[in-house]
């Protein structure tokens, strides 16, 4: 049984990880997106994201709390300024992960974490898919273009 065991030690002592996680988080703070194995990539996202929604409200107290797990002034500053300006409409869930395949030194899981706000590409005004449905039966679908208007008359 598995009854509280909700953390994943990385193989590490737990000072090392506590380190590690911060560091971690700082870079993705600063740099928005990080390349790193699947399992430190979920460790950091549970990590991360309650401090994420911690800098949307910001008080001394929560500065101070962010600041004691992520140990360094400028990732604080960053995080409360630029993010949280960013992210403070959305309810939660603001990293993404996304699997790159596997290193080749070793052959461990690789991973993208990313802050979910700062993709350009996946936050691109999508265009409303066309609700026209199409036959299967054969028959030409030709497009019949309308006659093009001049101005030849002035």
């Amino acid at each position: 049984m598995r009854h509280g065991k909700k953390v994943n030690h990385l193989g590490r002592q737990t000072a090392h990880r506590k380190a590690m996680l911060a560091n971690m988080a700082c870079s993705l703070i600063e740099h928005k997106r990080i390349n790193t194995t699947v399992a430190k990539a979920k460790a950091l996202k549970q990590f991360v994201e309650p401090m994420i929604t911690k800098s949307k409200s910001d008080t001394t107290h929560n500065r101070r709390l962010v600041f004691s797990k992520l140990r360094q002034k400028e990732a604080v500053t960053e995080l409360f300024r630029d993010v949280a300006a960013k992210v403070g409409d959305r309810p939660g869930g603001y990293t993404r992960i996304i699997k790159l395949g596997n290193r080749l030194g070793d052959n461990a899981d690789m991973a993208m974490i990313e802050l979910v706000d700062y993709n350009d590409i996946y936050n691109a005004d999508k265009k409303p898919k066309k609700t026209t449905r199409r036959s299967r039966r054969g028959g030409s679908t030709k497009a019949v273009t309308p006659p093009v208007a001049t101005n030849e008359e002035e």
